[in-house]
Formats: C-alpha cells, structure tokens, sequence
C-alpha cells in the first residue's frame, strides 16, 4: 500500500487547490475556477466577497468585474448550490440535473412548500419572467401572512428560490450584487441545456471530479465535495471503480486510509516545493472549508466565527488564516473601512512555535497592502499590537 508522508500530503493538497505556486504570471480565470471545481458565493463584504478573494488568493491579477463577464447568460458560468452557493462552469451542467432531483425531492417533503405550490404562484412567476426577462425579487410584491418570525421570507422569495433550486430558473446576472431570475433554457446554451447524460453517467463524473481535485480522499469527503451524490452511491462508485487504497500521514504522526486514482505515484513525483509567498486565505476557502481535512493535514484547529455571539467568540468576527509554504502560520482578523479607505487590523494570533521575525512580518504587510487593491481601498492600520 502506497503511503504519503505528512509534508507529502501538505503539498498535494496545496497543489490541487492551486496554493503551491505564487499568485503571479498570466491568469487564466476559467481554468482556474475549473480546476477548482466551482467558487463558494457569499454575501458578506468583509474587505471583499468570498469569491473575489479566493480567485485574487491564486493570481494577484484578478479584480472583480472580470468574472462578470462569465456569469450567466454572459458568460460560461451558472449558479446553483454544492455545500453552499456556488459558481460552477456551464460545461458541468449535464452532470447536475440530479442535483436539481434531489432537491426537488428534498422541497417536496416540506409543508410550507407543499402549502405553496398549491398556488399558481409559480406558474404565475414563470409566465411573468418569460414575458418580460430577467426580473429580482425587488420586481414581485407578495407579502407574509399572518405573525412576521425570523428569516421568514413573503411567497414571491420562497418560489423564486424554490424554482432556482430545482433548475426551473437560474441567476441571469448580478447587479450590486443583487440576482436577477431568469428561465433556465435562457441562460444555459442550448446544446449544454439538451445534452443528455444518465444517472450512472452523472455520479461517475462526480465522483471522479471530486477525488481528482481532492487527491486522496475518503467516500465521505467524496461525496462532501459536490454533495451531489449520496454517500451509499459514493461508496458503490469507489467498489466499483478501479482505484487504489493509500495511507497518509496526519499532522500528529497518525495514519489514515483513503483512496487515490492509479496515477497518483505521477502525481507525486511532479510536485515541487511550495512557495514561501505568504498570504491570507479566506474564510470560505476551498483548501480550508473542511475543517477536519484541514486539521488532520496541518494541524490547524480553524471556525469561522461570524454567527456566534461576540461575547462567545474564540477569535473574531472574520477571522482570515495566514498561509505560508505548506504551514498556517497565523490569523488576523481585518475590516474594510470604506469611508476612509482603510484596511483594520483588528487583531492578529500567531501559530504555536512559530516566530514572527521581521522578514516574515514584511511579508506581512506586503500581502495586507497588495489586500487593499483588492479592497477598494488604500492604507493598512493597525488596531492591535503588531508582532
């Protein structure tokens, strides 16, 4: 059985999450998305949205309008949900109607949704959006009935999202970031929209997708990738499939099992040493969202904070880890001041034995001002006792 040392196992992951080399040269903005799989959307503007940040993270290059020019009926990308919403490319598309299945099924069983479609209020949006075009919510004006509860949504939102979901409509564009509905068969080209693929087809591409951009992985973190595909379906696709089973070493010195693609030996033998470029990862990072993946491989213990209450909070608010070579380093908490185009730091944490030597504290500062590019702003202040 092949066995992948610690430091063997850092760098693969890197390299499959393009973190291995240094954000600089040309940038090609769709190989990149699609050698990541997809692009996590979130809406907080912390300094920058989630998916600006973790396209900037892997090419110093990007700004972001330029992915709008690939977004929807503009482009080769369509939104829909993975673990979370996400940028995914269009040429993936006939693998992703099970998605839409499932959850068309999952709404199916809900009450309120059953309540609702015993309306014509989904017929009634289809009809609207197909006259008259791309439409956001703000153009509908059904209201809640009855008592007003946190997070309830009027009837107009509920079908929008619901049609959405199960591949009915799809997101034509973005402005202030606000999305605009529009029919599906609209947005997706036609020969993408009518290319049939089977079931099997489907979670077979997914699957292999999954385990090429994880390297080696377990059926769970398999089926986590897209979440797309079921767990027992996972679990028939790795008997099925010829793969091969490997141990890898986790930051303790403790060893695990997972499987790998046959050419994982190449895969090895083609990595290179990490850069020592330092830089600051998002939250919502695809290197660092499963977090026990990311504990396992780098010791690095990391929860995004934003929903706990302040008074409960370990760290901060948006806390960012600072990664540098194959190790976390540290993390810094920052906010963007708009009004007078500063980047805070609100506070900094350095890794256990590791020491903040002046080099790496340049570095540092280097990164948080090329950060304010990004920003739309321009000098970095430090709130905090810096290291």
């Amino acid at each position: 059985m092949l066995e992948i040392g610690n430091k063997q196992a850092r760098l693969l992951w890197l390299t499959k999450n393009l973190l291995a080399k240094s954000p600089v040269g040309d940038l090609d903005l769709m190989q990149t998305i699609k050698d990541l799989g997809f692009v996590q959307i979130d809406t907080i503007q912390n300094v920058v949205r989630a998916h600006h940040h973790i396209l900037w993270s892997r090419n110093h290059k990007y700004r972001p309008k330029m992915i709008d020019m690939h977004l929807g009926r503009a482009g080769d990308l369509f939104e829909h949900f993975t673990h979370d919403a996400s940028m995914i490319p269009t040429e993936y598309f006939p693998n992703w109607r099970r998605q839409f299945s499932s959850f068309a099924e999952y709404y199916d069983k809900r009450d309120w949704m059953t309540d609702l479609r015993k309306s014509d209020l989904g017929d009634e949006l289809l009809e609207r959006l197909g006259a008259e075009g791309p439409l956001s919510t703000e153009a509908f004006d059904t209201k809640i009935e009855g008592k007003k509860q946190m997070w309830e949504r009027p009837p107009h939102k509920k079908m929008l999202d619901y049609l959405w979901y199960v591949g009915k409509l799809s997101t034509s564009h973005r402005e202030k970031f606000r999305k605009h509905y529009d029919l599906i068969e609209r947005v997706i080209p036609a020969e993408i929209y009518d290319a049939e693929v089977s079931d099997e087809d489907q979670i077979d591409w997914l699957c292999r997708a999954a385990l090429d951009r994880l390297g080696v992985a377990t059926p769970a973190e398999i089926r986590k990738f897209w979440a797309a595909v079921s767990l027992p379906e996972t679990k028939k696709w790795v008997e099925e499939t010829e793969l091969q089973t490997v141990k890898i070493q986790s930051a303790d010195g403790s060893w695990s099992e997972g499987f790998a693609t046959v050419d994982l030996v190449d895969q090895l033998s083609a990595l290179q040493k990490p850069t020592s470029k330092l830089r600051l990862l998002n939250p919502f990072d695809p290197a660092i969202r499963d977090r026990n993946r990311l504990k396992r491989l780098f010791g690095f213990d990391y929860t995004i904070e934003i929903f706990v209450p302040a008074e409960k909070r370990i760290w901060g608010y948006y806390v960012y880890p600072i990664l540098q070579g194959d190790r976390f380093v540290g993390r810094i908490e920052l906010k963007a001041d708009r009004k007078t185009s500063e980047l805070n730091v609100v506070a900094f944490w350095a890794e256990k034995k590791v020491q903040w030597t002046s080099t790496r504290m340049a570095q540092l500062n280097k990164e948080l001002q090329q950060f304010c590019k990004i920003g739309g702003v321009e000098n970095v202040v430090w709130q905090c006792e810096q290291p």
